[in-house]
């Protein structure tokens, strides 16, 4: 190899940073993209662990207060119509729709049933849909992260070429810069994608789960009202 060429290479900075420096600016801007991406999901991760870390502790307390006993009456007077919990807020809108279905003297409204389920389900569905928001976006950088790093990959591999082309050397320590800059794109690519595909997953079992406690919840609530409704 020659002295000059192995002296120059020597001298490049072949560290994270210095990769990134030499990059062209289509391959700077696929890696800064793919950084944000990864920001983003790790923050929608930590949120996620928190929130259904809470919803569980929640749910619990929730399911210990309502089959403690206490009159139901009782219950909802103590957590109020617009509580802050999530089984709360299920437990408040079936409540909330079986007082309205009393009459002034004490009957009950033709349908009380199907509608105090109905806002049941509407108040699951409500706490599913916020205990799923931001998942979407870990699906998309899952998918989409390494294929736009490959594009990084691609770009930057096609411009090393053309440097190899123009000075018409081709040798390694030509050559390694401008593929190890690429390769890096790549690197950014699936350092995004691995922990957003793996959270997407468990949060999306963690969510069903969660939200199928509501549903149980829910059916039992309706069992109970229903069984006061036809005494």
């Amino acid at each position: 190899m020659d002295p000059t060429t192995l002296a120059a290479a020597q001298e490049l900075d072949f560290s994270m940073l210095g990769l990134v420096a030499r990059a062209t600016p289509t391959v700077k801007l696929v890696m800064l993209l793919l950084v944000l991406s990864s920001f983003w999901s790790w923050s929608i991760i930590i949120q996620k662990f928190v929130t259904y870390r809470r919803a569980r502790a929640e749910a619990a307390r929730f399911d210990r207060a309502f089959w403690s006993g206490e009159p139901l009456d009782e219950l909802f007077d103590e957590i109020g119509p617009d509580p802050s919990g999530r089984s709360q807020r299920v437990f408040a809108a079936g409540m909330t729709e079986w007082r309205r279905s009393h009459r002034m003297d004490g009957q009950m409204i033709a349908g009380a049933q199907a509608r105090i389920d109905r806002s049941m389900d509407v108040a699951v569905a409500k706490e599913a849909e916020s205990l799923q928001s931001g998942l979407p976006v870990l699906a998309t950088v899952g998918s989409t992260a390494p294929f736009v790093g490959l594009f990084g990959t691609v770009w930057g591999i096609m411009h090393a070429f053309v440097g190899i082309a123009e000075s018409q050397n081709t040798n390694l320590a030509v050559v390694a810069p401008g593929i190890a800059e690429a390769l890096l794109a790549t690197a950014l690519g699936l350092l995004a994608a691995i922990p957003a595909v793996i959270f997407y997953n468990k949060f999306s079992t963690d969510a069903d789960r969660i939200v199928g406690g509501y549903e149980a919840f829910a059916d039992e609530f309706s069992t109970i009202l229903n069984r006061q409704l036809e005494s």
